[in-house]
């Protein structure tokens, strides 16, 4: 029993956070836990918030912290979540409350989707929720599942001695469902309007309500995604804040050279290690677009970034000459090869002075500044920070400090519109590498130019907190087209263990 295709009708997604912390050992709602800087739900809130297929959000609370999400939605200005009630004592029940809310207002006749989500799935893709919705223009009822990769057991008890297997099921046709799951608003209002006259009614999923009480009612399936994991115990919470730290986030591409003009004319850039390399070209791109840049480095005006004074002489000078700091970049950095025992002091120090506590010392100082502009700071990384590599011991550290920089400083001036994010480009053609590792085969190495055009994206974009990978064929952008970055991560962390 399919439905003629027509144009969407109007699109709310529910998020169930109705849950609490227990079996992740909290005194509050796990939707709350930080993960990546922010709190599960907003996660979860964001995806919806970005998605072209959904026009609102309405979200349905544990009892007593109504307030904490009215509070998030505020701070990160999700303008789609409408309402956020208090959910029930059972998911049916919470369920109810929120067909109950989405009734109020419907013309007779009137009919919408939704899409019931748990709110403590914070890595649905875009993807998921386009094909949902989309299947919604056949079909009265969408869930979403994956094939399970472990033999399923159906198991009993026998008295005290413990369980044994009754039934091992087909592993060919067992899939594992997840959510979204989606509906029609009139189908889903059938489902439990008959499931109310049943005194033995309990489900612990929405798609079971309308399998048991409508059986007419076709639930067509969408494939789901590995990454849409539900964060349920311990481990969850780290195997979660591990993927939004490794997955990276493809920056979005100006449509011509007219936005880049007009994005950048009148605005104020200081690049630290400006001499050459990724500094040189984006001082040169943004200053070809209008803007008014500040190329610092060691050996054209005598800055050296691990000096304190230095830094602060500089965003000085170029607040005094133009009256604002719009964006703040740090491409310095040094690529010492060596076994750590047999490194000397000096050689420590240095490395931690230029690739650590310079970035540290040009964050604080450009922090007023960057206030007054809403600005972006904009630091790097390499593709070792996910792991460290022999003779690379104080690079890599220090490359992977960065990521936790940008991560931290994102949330932590997230109120004052600062945004902090960290490029991580794979081998690419500078002095520094050069000198590192001499002349490389043509067409091994990113070039310098690609990676600086990227960074003139990142710093026109949106996006805060992100880890922007720019390889040479820049699969986070095709990642991208197709709905989810975390698709992409663990193929991507692979291919990083021969860069550096």
């Amino acid at each position: 029993m399919s439905v003629p295709h027509a144009a969407h009708p109007r699109t709310t997604a529910v998020v169930l956070a109705g849950g609490t912390g227990q079996r992740v050992g909290l005194s509050i709602p796990k939707q709350l836990l930080k993960i990546a800087g922010k709190a599960v739900i907003e996660h979860t809130l964001s995806i919806f918030e970005q998605s072209d297929s959904i026009d609102d959000v309405i979200v349905l609370m544990a009892p007593g912290f109504v307030p904490d999400v009215e509070r998030i939605v505020a701070k990160a200005g999700l303008t789609k979540v409408t309402k956020v009630i208090e959910g029930g004592q059972t998911r049916n029940e919470t369920t109810e409350r929120a067909i109950s809310a989405l009734g109020e207002g419907l013309a007779e006749g009137e009919d919408r989707n939704v899409l019931f989500h748990d709110a403590v799935r914070p890595l649905l893709s875009q993807r998921v929720i386009k094909d949902c919705v989309d299947a919604l223009g056949r079909y009265e009822a969408v869930d979403v599942a994956i094939p399970s990769a472990d033999t399923i057991i159906v198991t009993r008890t026998h008295g005290g001695d413990g369980e044994f297997i009754t039934e091992v099921p087909d592993r060919s046709r067992l899939r594992r469902g997840q959510t979204p799951q989606a509906f029609k608003l009139s189908t889903i209002r059938k489902a439990y309007e008959i499931a109310a006259g049943d005194p033995n009614f309990q489900a612990t999923d929405d798609c079971s309500v309308v399998l048991r009480y409508l059986p007419d009612v076709p639930i067509y399936v969408v494939a789901g995604d590995e990454y849409n994991m539900k964060v349920t115990q311990p481990v969850d919470v780290f195997i979660a804040d591990k993927l939004f730290q490794l997955a990276s986030t493809a920056a979005p591409v100006q449509a011509d050279e007219a936005a880049y003009r007009e994005l950048l004319s009148g605005k104020t850039l200081v690049v630290f290690g400006g001499s050459y390399g990724i500094g040189a070209d984006i001082a040169a791109l943004a200053e070809q677009y209008g803007a008014k840049v500040y190329a610092l480095g060691r050996s054209t005006t005598g800055t050296h970034v691990e000096n304190p004074e230095h830094v602060d002489d500089a965003l000085s000078k170029a607040y005094s000459a133009t009256g604002r700091i719009d964006y703040v970049i740090n491409t310095a950095g040094v690529l010492r090869i060596g076994k750590l025992a047999e490194t000397d002091n000096t050689t420590i120090q240095e490395a931690l002075n230029v690739n650590y506590l310079a970035p540290v010392q040009i964050a604080r100082a450009s922090y007023k500044y960057l206030a007054e502009t809403k600005g972006q700071l904009l630091l790097y990384t390499s593709s070792s920070y996910t792991r460290g590599r022999a003779e690379y011991s104080l690079y890599s550290s220090t490359k992977a400090a960065m990521v936790n920089l940008t991560q931290a400083l994102s949330d932590e001036w997230a109120g004052e519109g600062i945004r902090v994010n960290c490029v991580n480009p794979e081998r690419t053609a500078t002095p520094m590498r050069t000198k590192a590792f001499g002349v490389e085969p043509a067409g091994s190495l990113l070039s310098s130019e690609a990676v600086a055009r990227t960074s003139l994206d990142v710093l026109l974009s949106e996006l805060t907190g992100h880890v922007i990978d720019v390889r040479q064929q820049d699969p986070t952008r095709e990642a991208s087209a197709a709905g989810s970055g975390f698709e992409q991560a663990l193929a991507s962390v692979l291919d990083r263990q021969e860069d550096v």
